[in-house]
């Protein structure tokens, strides 16, 4: 399963959180050599996404400081380990939420390593070594070649970025419920954020009809005149949600908040289908009749495998479909990250790693 244990040296910049204020500031540290099956990054651009806040700010209790987050990684191969035939140096490479698993059970050998019980993510996580997995938020980038996707020459480098999470976490469930497939489909995408658009992109791609449900009607004419969706309804309104009850396929949650699913099951068809991909820090209310009555089902979705994440990638080099998004500099970081927290982006931060004018 493991390679042989590296050796941690290389001085890395990047930036950390190094308590729950969630305040992101430069930090050095130290990543493996190249190891025979790896291959190192020269980072370019990482996407900002909402995990990274619950991880600066300890949310889930989860958090092993001093964090470097991200996990929405792209850049260019510079070095290749002896194992490594599918890579080369200077390919355009991409990072996700996956840095290992078991490689040995069923779902890692069904392509599906997000299933695995030993996955481990690229930030906080601890890899095969016994090493803390440190992200995105850095210069450089040292990952297992079978963690790593091939970007699109189509694709810009940094609106590719968060494909690598949002896009991933918007097209599994998509696929999952076969709605590549199986076009015609009445589909509703509740939240218009950085998951929340993408899908919206993938739904229209696949040949659905797309209605956005949101808690703002400012985003209306955006979602309808820049993204494409069919309809709109605010959730808030109980005319607009009693109106269309019983209407729709299916449902993707995207919202990462604590919030009641009662009312936007209630729209969904006898037999009809909501995943969540949202994850807020508290539980979600679920009412149990609207589930019993209307045969429902309510369901969860993670980020895709491995060869799921290419094919996703590979998607949207053929449709030239890219994430929306506003690029910050690394001195911008905490800025963003409170932007973020307002849900205050339209609809991805990405920050330009590369740049050398910053600090450190």
């Amino acid at each position: 399963m493991a390679q042989t244990t590296p050796n941690h040296t290389q001085n890395v910049s990047g930036w950390a959180a190094h308590d729950p204020s969630g305040k992101v500031t430069p930090y050095t540290f130290k990543r493996r050599e190249n190891g025979v099956n790896d291959v190192t990054i020269e980072i370019l651009y990482c996407g900002i996404c909402h995990t990274d806040l619950h991880h600066v700010k300890n949310d889930w209790g989860k958090t092993m400081y001093p964090v470097v987050p991200g996990h929405e990684i792209t850049g260019i191969i510079t070095k290749v380990g002896d194992n490594v035939s599918n890579f080369k140096v200077g390919d355009r490479a991409g990072v996700g939420g996956l840095a290992a698993s078991c490689l040995n059970c069923e779902y890692c050998k069904d392509g599906q390593e997000n299933c695995c019980d030993q996955l481990q993510f690229t930030c906080n996580g601890i890899f095969w070594d016994g090493s803390i997995t440190y992200g995105g938020y850095s210069k450089l980038l040292v990952a297992d070649h079978r963690y790593v996707v091939r970007i699109p020459e189509s694709l810009p480098m940094d609106a590719a970025a968060p494909l690598l999470c949002a896009g991933i976490g918007a097209f599994s469930p998509l696929k999952d419920n076969n709605l590549l497939e199986e076009p015609g489909k009445r589909i509703a995408i509740v939240g218009l954020g950085g998951v929340g658009h993408v899908a919206v992109k993938f739904a229209k791609a696949f040949g659905h009809h797309v209605t956005v449900i949101s808690t703002s009607p400012s985003k209306e004419k955006e979602a309808k005149e820049r993204l494409g969706a069919d309809d709109f309804i605010i959730s808030t309104n109980s005319e607009q949600m009693q109106s269309k009850r019983r209407t729709l396929d299916f449902i993707l949650v995207t919202v990462p908040a604590q919030h009641s699913l009662g009312p936007t099951l209630e729209l969904l068809k006898v037999n009809g289908t909501l995943v969540i991909v949202g994850a807020p820090n508290k539980p979600i209310d679920l009412p149990s009749f609207p589930l019993i009555f209307g045969k429902r089902v309510v369901k969860g979705s993670l980020i895709g495998g491995i060869k799921e994440l290419q094919e996703m990638m590979d998607m949207c080099g053929k449709h030239n479909i890219t994430c929306e998004i506003e690029l910050v500099t690394t001195n911008k970081i905490n800025e963003a990250l409170g932007r973020l927290e307002k849900n205050d982006v339209r609809y991805r931060f990405v920050i330009d790693i590369a740049d050398r004018s910053s600090n450190p």
